[in-house]
């Protein structure tokens, strides 16, 4: 699982440390940061799943782009970044980091790209061992006009042990998931698949691809939670395959809105906010087991009375399937539904008013905190703005 993401020179960050927990909430005013931590996740899942670094950041005609591209991507004036990852193996008690470390100019390219281990003693802060299981080191070839690997360094003994550590590591980072589900797309046909888009375009297709045991359960689940959600009652959702192939599918549900009438309707007729809705739920049930799932603006398009509904699901299937979560929001009723146990899982972004770097802070380490909670719920202090008043008179 991913425990931290550490960022130096990217984007608005000169440097800043995210703990990543079970469920992490990231909260922040408007071009605080926030998206640009997530784009960090990104990239990094773009890497290790085996993109060049030109293509990770400014996109194809089958990826978009990160904002700003190349040009954006360290912090000005630099002209180089670094991205690190802590993760944990299960049953493990060390620390492995994945690093990469890419220039900007004069050409995009990575300059190393490593898996070290941080090994502590007796769970503090202190490293006792710290270890490449791989350094890679990267050039550039006149002859090939690119950027070509140069020196590869193993300095683990048990290179079996590490090929496999290796592997783990790399899944992990892989299967980091970016969730930003775009109901117009949604409301499409889609081919059968088998895992599920970053804009949810293909949801009918994934649950319709599941075997028959996966698909019932899956199904059963969305309409359990569905049903909350509007002011109607839904009766079922489900998915079905269509078209004289039967490689394509389509999204239904089963709708109540007076007693006894039920009309059934498809994708294109469902609001935005269940379609939004559907796709957490989908995301959450479908991927494997381990992942780390990040959704920005988790509450777009929720009603605010809903909110609690939205965190029942989060740290329910959550903790049920071991996925790992971060979100970002502005809403204060979703704040207020996760209630005060939340509080050591919020970090702000929040500008220095001085550099005007971002800067990632603990909630539970603003100075004044209890003073602050004692005056309002987090939402209603996210709402008059006295959080990152208080980041700025905590010099």
């Amino acid at each position: 699982m991913l425990k931290k993401l550490i960022l130096e020179n990217w984007k608005s960050f000169r440097y800043a440390e995210l703990p990543l927990d079970p469920l992490t909430v990231l909260i922040g005013t408007n071009a605080s940061g926030k998206s640009n931590v997530v784009e960090a996740l990104e990239f990094l899942q773009r890497i290790a799943r085996g993109e060049d670094v030109k293509t990770a950041l400014a996109g194809d005609k089958m990826l978009p782009a990160i904002r700003g591209g190349v040009e954006w991507a360290a912090h000005k004036p630099e002209n180089k970044f670094s991205l690190k990852a802590s993760v944990q193996l299960k049953d493990s008690d060390i620390d492995y980091i994945y690093n990469i470390e890419v220039a900007t100019q004069p050409l995009a390219r990575i300059l190393e790209n490593s898996i070290l281990t941080q090994e502590y003693k007796n769970n503090n802060q202190n490293y006792v061992d710290s270890y490449y299981l791989y350094k890679l080191t990267y050039g550039y070839s006149l002859s090939q006009n690119k950027t070509i690997p140069m020196k590869l360094e193993f300095l683990d003994e048990e290179s079996g042990e590490s090929d496999n550590n290796i592997t783990q590591i790399l899944e992990a980072i892989q299967n980091i998931f970016i969730l930003n589900p775009i109901p117009s797309k949604m409301r499409d046909y889609s081919h059968l698949s088998e895992t599920l888009e970053s804009d949810s375009s293909n949801i009918a297709g994934v649950i319709a691809a599941l075997t028959d045991e996966q698909k019932a359960q899956v199904e059963s689940t969305l309409s359990e939670y569905i049903k909350y959600l509007p002011e109607g009652d839904i009766k079922k959702v489900w998915a079905e395959k269509v078209g004289r192939f039967r490689n394509d599918a389509m999204l239904y549900c089963q709708e109540e809105w007076k007693p006894g009438e039920i009309t059934e309707i498809d994708a294109r007729s469902m609001s935005d906010g269940t379609l939004r809705f559907l796709a957490i739920l989908t995301a959450l049930l479908t991927r494997p087991e381990g992942s780390q799932i990040v959704i920005e603006e988790i509450d777009n398009g929720l009603h605010p009375s809903r909110a609690a509904l939205l965190v029942k699901i989060l740290k329910e299937i959550g903790s049920k399937r071991n996925i790992d979560i971060l979100l970002t929001t502005h809403n204060p009723a979703l704040l207020d539904a996760f209630g005060s146990e939340i509080v050591p899982f919020v970090v702000v972004a929040h500008r220095d008013s001085e550099t005007g770097e971002s800067k990632l802070t603990l909630l539970e380490d603003i100075e004044n905190l209890p003073l602050l909670l004692a005056s309002g719920t987090l939402g209603r202090l996210a709402t008059k703005g006295a959080i990152e008043k208080s980041l700025s008179n905590q010099k």
